[in-house]
């Protein structure tokens, strides 16, 4: 395994892969910190590449002034091993001079999809992620970028980006990874308490019950379905709910609250982000609604 820090030494080693055949090169794109979800991330871009790229970079963009850009958990020496075990070619950690050697001026945006959800509680985030991105894809120029589905906004707003720009890279969206319990894997979860880990096990639960109640027939609508889902939420003291939504995927476009679920075609998306002091986790789950009430 490689370890570079320099654009120029991330092309050259690229190139001599691309010349010794070693194609389709698949990227994961990462700000460290790995669990295991990122590790099923470098797993199914090496059953579909020949050469594994993985970035590590806490890209400063995306992060609001009053987030936690400079606490977010680092720890190079351990993403290393985790990336040496899982069969990773190639490194790629820049610092911030190397991706930014001076004031940025171009950014890349992608309207609508990012008014949403966590677009709507930070905003200015997803332009730091599709700019981040947009130079990453073509630093490395990737055949296959993959990308965790716990953050499914993020993987609709990049694949819109794809298709609207032409580029030539197919993302590759994979499952969302969870401990035992059913909390998803996060790089944040280490900020929580004791009390705030246990109590934060609400998300799944939420998803779970609300999944059920469709299945069973007991909520029909939009409504009915938040309401379900603020109820269980609010049994946890220490949640403070920044939204529980139920939209369209991936146009993440909103429904009127009389909407009965199973008169949509196509796929919906109940998107969740909560607070357990200062920390904010998000989870979802993409489903087709007419596939979840012939399930009855």
């Amino acid at each position: 395994m490689r370890v570079v820090r320099s654009i120029k030494q991330l092309r050259e080693a690229l190139e001599y892969m691309r010349q010794g055949g070693h194609t389709p090169i698949g990227f994961v794109p990462t700000m460290g910190y790995l669990h295991e979800g990122h590790a099923s991330l470098l797993r199914r871009a090496g059953e579909m590449s020949n050469t594994v790229v993985m970035s590590i970079f806490v890209n400063p963009l995306q992060f609001g002034p009053n987030e936690d850009y400079d606490s977010y958990p680092r720890d190079e020496e351990r993403d290393l091993e985790l990336a040496e075990r899982e069969g990773v070619d190639i490194v790629f950690i820049p610092s911030v001079e190397e991706m930014y050697p001076q004031p940025t001026r171009t950014t890349v945006s992608v309207s609508e999809l990012t008014t949403r959800l966590c677009g709507a509680s930070r905003p200015g985030h997803f332009n730091g992620v599709t700019t981040v991105v947009n130079k990453l894809f073509n630093i490395v120029q990737p055949d296959y970028a993959f990308f965790g589905l716990k953050d499914a906004q993020q993987v609709a707003v990049l694949r819109r980006m794809v298709s609207d720009l032409n580029m030539n890279v197919e993302i590759v969206p994979c499952p969302i990874v969870r401990e035992g319990d059913g909390l998803a894997l996060s790089s944040r979860n280490v900020f929580l308490s004791p009390e705030e880990r246990s109590q934060a096990l609400v998300l799944s639960r939420s998803l779970r019950e609300a999944r059920e109640a469709i299945e069973e027939g007991k909520v029909r609508t939009i409504a009915e379905v938040r309401d379900l889902l603020t109820s269980v939420i609010s049994c946890s003291p220490l949640a403070v709910i920044d939204y529980a939504e139920i939209l369209t995927f991936p146009n993440l476009e909103g429904l009127r609250n009389e909407v009965v679920l199973t008169d949509v075609d196509g796929e919906m998306i109940i998107a969740l982000a909560v607070k357990f002091g200062r920390t904010r986790l998000i989870d979802n789950n993409v489903f087709i609604p007419k596939e979840v009430a012939a399930l009855v």
